[in-house]
């Protein structure tokens, strides 16, 4: 069993902030394969399905993300699985808009949910990073992160979610690198 969780707030006026973009990201694969309908469980959202011949949990914390490990814990002791089970869909400063690179274990840079993930299940486990770019200044970033999308945005991140969503098989058999590749090649005009 894969758990991979989105990260993200709970709540309606959240819904289209940049900080939310790993619920986005959960929401679109679920869609695009037909994944149970959402239930309550394990303090947030859970989706049950099958991508390839891999079983996936699919789960959005209801914690607000500065604990959202607690609800990934929950999920994986449930399971009993290990870290390694785990892959965080998340927003990353450090990549440019829309750019989607995926890394095991590593740092937190400051980012809530995955610290708090760390906390509750370990380091060693896959991020999807799902790059809202940098605003230039630090003073800026809670603005631009905790910011809703433009308007202008809307098309590039359906694109990228699209992809992220089509192609999530071959992050199901743990094909990181042709996943990234495939991902950034539908997003070419």
């Amino acid at each position: 069993m894969q758990i991979w969780v989105g990260l993200g707030n709970p709540g309606a006026q959240y819904a289209l902030n940049r900080h939310n973009v790993g619920f986005m990201a959960v929401d679109a694969i679920a869609e695009i394969h037909g994944f149970d309908p959402w239930k309550k469980a394990f303090q947030g959202w859970s989706a049950m399905g099958r991508i390839g011949p891999q079983r996936i949990l699919l789960l959005k914390p209801a914690t607000f993300m500065n604990e959202s490990g607690r609800a990934v814990g929950d999920a994986l002791r449930f399971y009993k699985g290990d870290v390694g089970d785990v892959t965080a869909f998340h927003d990353e400063l450090d990549l440019a808009p829309f750019k989607v690179k995926v890394k095991t274990g590593g740092g937190t840079a400051g980012h809530n949910g995955l610290r708090s993930t760390e906390a509750h299940v370990g380091n060693a486990y896959r991020r999807v990073r799902l790059g809202i770019g940098h605003p230039g200044h630090k003073d800026r970033v809670t603005g631009h992160v905790l910011g809703n999308y433009a308007k202008s945005e809307m098309d590039p991140l359906a694109d990228m979610l699209g992809g992220v969503a089509a192609e999530a098989e071959r992050l199901a058999a743990g094909d990181d690198a042709r996943f990234m590749n495939e991902v950034a090649l539908r997003q070419q005009p």
